[in-house]
């Protein structure tokens, strides 16, 4: 049987969210596809935009805060970080000194309006230029990608091909001349 948990979503409407289970050992299981599952996996399905919960099993309390909060460490530490020190200190500072929520409404709205303006300027860039630059650039990369590969495919090829090669030409050599030479 799937674990289901009904919530909210941002429109109002009643939907039914993947369950997670977090076990004492710290794994992840995801109940709908009955497999243990990384941070990594927790990352996609938010970039997938799937509804889930995360709950611990010991205490049947509701942890996926926390667990979304240690998605952003793990980004933040593998070289995408988006927050400066600064920006994260300021944050630290202001709990306790601030209506919490209204801090978090504000940087929430902040965030929307943010991806909102990406997603216009992409448009615009678009429609004059007629490409999509984020498109243009990752269809760059993956080319050039692609070139290397090729390239370290045909080296390795030519590599292991020509001492192939060698070892044909010592075998050709008659019996008489390998114990000469």
């Amino acid at each position: 049987m799937v674990a289901k948990t009904r919530i909210w979503t941002a429109d109002k409407r009643m939907s039914t969210a993947r369950v997670i289970k977090k076990y004492p050992n710290r794994r992840l299981y995801d109940t709908e596809e009955s497999r243990y599952i990384t941070l990594a996996d927790v990352k996609d399905l938010v970039i997938n935009k799937v509804e889930f919960t995360v709950i611990d099993k010991k205490s049947g309390e509701d942890i996926t805060r926390s667990i979304l909060l240690q998605v952003i460490a793990e980004q933040e530490q593998q070289g995408e970080a988006i927050m400066s020190e600064d920006f994260l200190s300021q944050v630290i500072r202001s709990y306790g000194k601030v209506m919490p929520g209204f801090m978090g409404k504000y940087l929430e709205q902040s965030m929307r309006l943010f991806m909102t303006q990406q997603q216009n300027l992409r448009g615009q860039v678009k429609r004059v230029v007629g490409v999509d630059p984020i498109e243009a650039v990752a269809d760059a990369a993956q080319k050039n990608f692609n070139r290397g590969k090729s390239l370290q495919d045909e080296v390795f090829r030519r590599f292991t091909g020509s001492s192939r090669d060698r070892d044909d030409d010592v075998k050709k050599i008659p019996d008489n001349r390998k114990k000469a030479g």
